[in-house]
This record gives structure tokens, sequence and C-alpha cells, in this order.
């Protein structure tokens, strides 16, 4: 089985002007600075992605978008991959709140994941259930039906080979203090991986890194990274404080190394 390095990704969301970024920026680099065995990835906001690069550089911290469109062209306010191409190593796709507050469909994050890739960015694909869904015993379908549409026709081993993520995110507990419990979220995340091996086979499932995100946070991230299936965490407001976003590299690295 490959050895997966665990992943910590930061979703800072719609907060954090280019000063604040460069700041948050800079104490997460100096506060990462020498801890081994985990990748550290941050995702600010479009407006302080060149500002939050120049901070990252000489670091082994990478720098994510929270989104792309399709194409370039007539869509005001979009932002396409091949104009973050260059910039950026992850792009976040699919997340709840895209899909949930601006109607993204899972065909429509398709074409993005199938763009993105095209322009060498690596997805961070989201995909979870929503509160109701859960509590009709749903999530093994709806999350199923997530990841087969929308890697349709993606090419599994481009997918691994740019670095590409899986993030299992229960949208009830996206925001709300609440997390899944760490052996649910591993036995989704296993069922994940298994319909990776149904569709990709043996050797790409095993070595895409499947994360956890939902109310992550340094006072529970030991829960989720104690279960081997669980690659590393997309967390939100929790990285939006360098003390707590660093303690989670830390005891991720302790319980991994």
């Amino acid at each position: 089985m490959p050895t997966r390095i665990p992943i910590i990704a930061a979703n800072w969301k719609c907060n954090k002007t280019p000063s604040e970024a460069i700041a948050l920026a800079t104490g997460v680099v100096q506060g990462v600075a020498g801890i081994p065995g985990v990748e550290v990835a941050l995702c600010p906001p479009f407006l302080a992605l060149a500002a939050v690069r120049e901070c990252l550089a000489g670091s082994r911290v990478r720098l994510g978008a929270q989104n792309a469109y399709i194409q370039e062209g007539a869509y005001t306010g979009e932002v396409a991959p091949r104009m973050l191409a260059g910039l950026c190593d992850y792009v976040i796709l699919g997340h709840s709140e895209r899909r949930r507050i601006f109607g993204e469909s899972d065909t429509l994050i398709n074409a993005k994941l199938q763009a993105a890739l095209a322009a060498g960015l690596a997805p961070i694909l989201c995909v979870g259930e929503s509160l109701e869904q859960n509590e009709r015993g749903e999530t093994e379908a709806v999350v199923a039906k997530q990841v087969r549409t929308t890697l349709d026709g993606v090419d599994g081993r481009h997918f691994l080979e740019v670095g590409g993520v899986v993030a299992y995110e229960p949208v009830w507990a996206i925001g709300t203090g609440k997390s899944c419990p760490g052996p649910v979220a591993s036995t989704i995340i296993h069922g994940i991986r298994l319909l990776l091996t149904e569709i990709y086979g043996d050797s790409v499932a095993q070595a895409v890194r499947i994360q956890y995100g939902g109310s992550a946070n340094a006072g529970n991230i030991a829960e989720f990274m104690g279960q081997p299936e669980i690659d590393g965490a997309l967390v939100g407001g929790a990285s939006l404080k360098v003390e707590e976003f660093v303690a989670m590299v830390q005891q991720t690295a302790r319980l991994r190394a």
C-alpha cells in the first residue's frame, strides 16, 4: 500500500483583506517550518492570492484557490483555470457552499474539474451529504453519486499525478461547530476509496488522498488523524487563527510519524 502524505489545507473562504492575508500567511509559514511529514496548503480569497504567494516563497507551504470557472470569456466575476496556472498549486471545487448557495451541480463541477486538470491544477474535490440526507440514511448513496458524476470522464491517473485530493465534507458539519465522529468519517471515506477502486483500479485508489472537512479544529483533529483512512483535513474557521491551525499541523505530524 502506498504511503499517503497527509495534507492540511486552509480554506479562508470570504475572509481577510490582502494585508490581513499576508499577516496570516506569514504566521503560518513561520509556525509550520520544520514540521515534517505533513503537506500544508493555504487557500485565500482570489484578491490575496498574489500577495500570499510571495509570502510562501521559499517555504514548503502550497497555495490554492477557492474556486474556478470552466473557461475564459464573457463570464463577469469568474476566474478561469488557465489564469490560475503558475500562480496556484490547488483549487477547491464542489465545496458545499458553492453547491448550496450558488447552485452548482455535479455536472458543472465535473466540467470545472476537467478544466482545472487541463490547466495543470490539482483539484481538491469536495463531496458530502446534507443534514436531511444524513438523517434519511442516504449518505452513502449521495456521496457515491457525487463522486461518480464529478469524476465522469476524468483520467484517474492524471488526477493522481497532478496531486488531486478528495475531501469528504458533510454539509451539516460545515461552519456549525458539529463535526462528524472520526470513526464514522473514516467509514465513509473508506467507501469513497472503494468506489475509486471500482472506477480507477486499486493502485490509483490507494494513492489518492481523501481528507475530512467540517468543523475540524485543534480540539478534534487527533480524532480524525487517528483514523488511517483519513489523509488530512480541509479546515475552515480554525484556519483563520495561526496558533490553532499550526497546532493542527503539529498534531497531524505526531500522529502520522
